[in-house]
């Protein structure tokens, strides 16, 4: 009953707080989690198909990535408002196309630039050992091109973490909603929970991604 006490004196650091609300909490940070990961698979079914049919195309490039940058300066807000008539307020699909959509551009420039950055010599090495282009793309291009790609999806990833929060006023829940309940009811637990778990998690992503980075270019680590 003691600790409780921080309950009623409204303190930031409550742990009464968590422990009687936390099938909320729990819930909130799973939908968030969902949301994330909803988002970023949807703008990597995109992103990467996109990348390699305008990779050849100066003029593809260009549309493609001013499209994508018209897109990435539009506010959260405003995006997730614009698409909700489209599919419906009641769901968390405006979060989701939205969020992938800023993410389709961040990802796109990064596999151009990772593919890019193959060098010459590793290519026509490839050619004379009778690599179709298929196989090259698979076997040697893709492969050397994982550290910008991953180093994209790292940077998608945090800031998606964060967006998904703004999501919350259109009624998208997770995390967000318990922030945004905070700040209505000036709920000093609930604010700060919330925060330290959206930061927490888009560290877990971060540091999750770095370890995946290694693991797969494991000729960077003997370099």
């Amino acid at each position: 009953m003691a600790t409780a006490g921080c309950i009623r004196a409204n303190d930031w650091i409550c742990p009464a707080y968590v422990s009687s609300d936390a099938d909320a909490i729990l819930a909130a940070l799973r939908q968030h989690l969902e949301l994330t990961l909803a988002s970023l698979a949807l703008a990597v079914v995109i992103a990467l198909p996109l990348a390699l049919v305008v990779r050849q195309s100066r003029t593809g490039r260009l549309v493609a990535l001013g499209i994508g940058g018209v897109v990435y300066t539009i506010p959260s807000l405003a995006l997730f408002v614009l698409l909700g008539p489209v599919f419906g307020f009641t769901s968390s699909l405006p979060v989701v196309v939205a969020l992938a959509a800023y993410n389709v551009q961040v990802l796109l420039r990064q596999v151009l630039v990772g593919l890019d950055q193959v060098p010459v010599e590793v290519r026509d090495a490839a050619v004379g050992m009778g690599y179709s282009p298929l196989a090259m793309l698979r076997r040697v291009e893709l492969p050397l091109a994982l550290p910008a790609v991953l180093a994209g999806l790292r940077l998608a990833s945090v800031s998606t973490v964060a967006l998904v929060t703004v999501g919350a006023v259109i009624g998208s829940g997770g995390l967000g909603s318990l922030l945004y309940a905070g700040f209505q009811n000036d709920y000093h637990p609930q604010q700060l929970t919330a925060l330290v778990l959206v930061v927490l998690l888009a560290l877990t992503f971060e540091l999750l991604l770095q370890g995946a980075e290694r693991l797969a270019t494991p000729w960077r680590r003997s370099a």
